[in-house]
């Protein structure tokens, strides 16, 4: 036998006893983790034991992206389930302060974040998990030919806003002051899906919303962009509530969210990175 072949034989060697011994290692760490009788593997992780239902009260324009994650959870966590309430975020964070029973939330905008995290009925500090950029609905083909934020304010055009106080129509009217624009719609929606529903059914001839809705609307409306909405971008914030039901649910639902994976799925629905 060569020397090479002898020096290839005792690498072997060795390898091979310490692959003995690792599994010998393994075998008693086994051994130890199942003493009690659950019969659960040691790598296991503590989110596998999730359970029960966690509520996410959530902006409207969240809700197909939202939707997407909470069955991807609810795969990944066997025995649980996510329900939501979709809305503007206004009126969510105000019933979270009234003592609706939620375990987390997900706002369009820091500033109705802060109606919950200044009544105290937030855990932690909410973080910025995705931003969103307006863009204007019309008509399919857009007859109008609406190419510009002015174009809005032509007369006998039927334009529907989202409420001032919902962070859709608040970053729309910033656009128009900034724009010295004024604009009178012919009806003020609660929430960014109402606004785009208008469109949809025809009831109007153009929205303001966001980029992520006319993107769900898919061949219902069509999207134009307007440079102005550069400057009225909204972050979105998500934080686990204080008095989560289900505390340890909601702390995973947040973490998927926050995510590569579902990073993914928001960036697909046309949402920008925070």
């Amino acid at each position: 036998m060569t020397r090479s072949a002898r020096r290839t034989r005792r690498t072997l060697q060795v390898a091979g006893a310490g692959a003995a011994a690792l599994l010998a290692l393994s075998a008693c760490s086994s051994s130890d983790d199942s003493s009690t009788g659950s019969g659960s593997s040691a790598s296991a992780s503590s989110s596998d034991k999730l359970s029960g239902t966690v509520t996410v009260f959530a902006a409207a324009s969240l809700k197909e992206s939202f939707t997407a994650l909470g069955k991807e959870f609810e795969q990944e966590h066997p025995g649980t389930k996510v329900t939501f309430s979709f809305g503007g975020s206004d009126s969510l964070a105000a019933s979270i302060t009234g003592g609706a029973p939620a375990d987390v939330f997900a706002s369009a905008s820091p500033k109705t974040m802060a109606i919950v995290t200044d009544k105290g009925d937030a855990s932690g500090t909410p973080a910025t998990f995705v931003r969103n950029q307006l863009e204007i609905a019309t008509l399919p083909g857009n007859p109008d030919k609406i190419a510009s934020l002015k174009d809005l304010t032509r007369s006998g055009l039927k334009v529907v806003l989202c409420d001032k106080t919902v962070p859709c129509g608040a970053a729309a009217q910033k656009a128009l002051d900034a724009s010295k624009l004024k604009l009178t719609p012919v009806s003020y929606e609660q929430d960014v899906k109402a606004a785009l529903t208008k469109v949809e059914l025809k009831e109007a001839d153009a929205a303001v919303v966001y980029k992520t809705d006319v993107n769900a609307a898919g061949d219902k409306v069509e999207g134009v962009d307007f440079p102005e909405s550069a400057d009225a971008i909204n972050d979105y914030p998500i934080v686990q509530l204080k008095d989560a039901p289900n505390a340890e649910a909601a702390k995973a639902f947040i973490a998927l969210v926050q995510s590569a994976d579902g990073q993914k799925v928001l960036t697909e629905a046309g949402f920008l990175k925070p």
